[in-house]
């Protein structure tokens, strides 16, 4: 989802400031709310594991540029049911800074845009989470029909994110319109995938009995809310 070089340019760059401005304000508000009920630790050590594995997610798997950006398979509902929002969020902005800052500079200038993709269609996917999922369901007990709303509502937003910013820089000329498409098409393929491995992982950590009451997993992954 790193938006190519050049798609957004100039002046119109100032947007994304302002998208990122308040996508860490979303990000901070939930990590003091986060920081208010478990601690300090939990949450750096939360955000820490989130970040390793976006970076992995970004660096090490598989990606490649479609039209008007890269197709990642990032699990960004994965990170948000094991974790939570506050460690997911960050660990998604941070492993995007330290990707750019180590590995891909080019794509430092974008980072607003990026950072705006990747926070925006967690926050409504969390929202999205706590509509859905009963109270009296821990999440390690969701069926795979939630897993795919939460992964179409994470991956459908970055789409169109994606879309919009493409469109915001470029306009609506055919050769625009149809990168867009092709990375629509392509990056919507991962919605197909990533539900399962959203309920593999679940159904791993429900073998972990070990950490069922650690403060160092989200604790609606084993606990029912009433």
């Amino acid at each position: 989802m790193h938006i190519e070089t050049g798609v957004v340019n100039g002046a119109k760059m100032v947007l994304s400031y302002g998208t990122a401005a308040v996508s860490f304000g979303i990000a901070g508000k939930l990590a003091w709310e986060t920081m208010q009920k478990s601690g300090f630790l939990p949450l750096a050590v939360k955000t820490l594991i989130s970040t390793l594995l976006v970076f992995v997610f970004f660096e090490v798997f598989p990606h490649h540029p479609v039209g008007v950006s890269e197709v990642h398979l990032i699990l960004g509902s994965t990170i948000y049911l094991i974790f939570g929002a506050a460690p997911a969020a960050m660990g998604l902005a941070l492993g995007l800074l330290v990707q750019g800052l180590f590995f891909a500079p080019f794509d430092l200038p974008q980072y607003g845009i990026n950072v705006t993709t990747l926070l925006m269609p967690l926050f409504a996917m969390s929202y999205v989470a706590r509509k859905i999922i009963p109270e009296n369901i821990a999440y390690t007990d969701i069926r795979y029909k939630d897993a795919l709303k939460l992964s179409v509502t994470y991956q459908g937003g970055i789409v169109a994110w994606v879309i919009f910013w493409a469109l915001y820089g470029q306009g609506f000329g055919a050769e625009n319109i149809a990168n867009v498409l092709s990375f629509g098409t392509a990056y919507m393929s991962v919605v197909i995938l990533e539900p399962f491995i959203d309920l593999a992982v679940l159904s791993g950590a429900k073998s972990l009995k070990s950490i069922q009451n650690s403060r160092f997993v989200n604790q609606r992954l084993y606990n029912k809310l009433s």
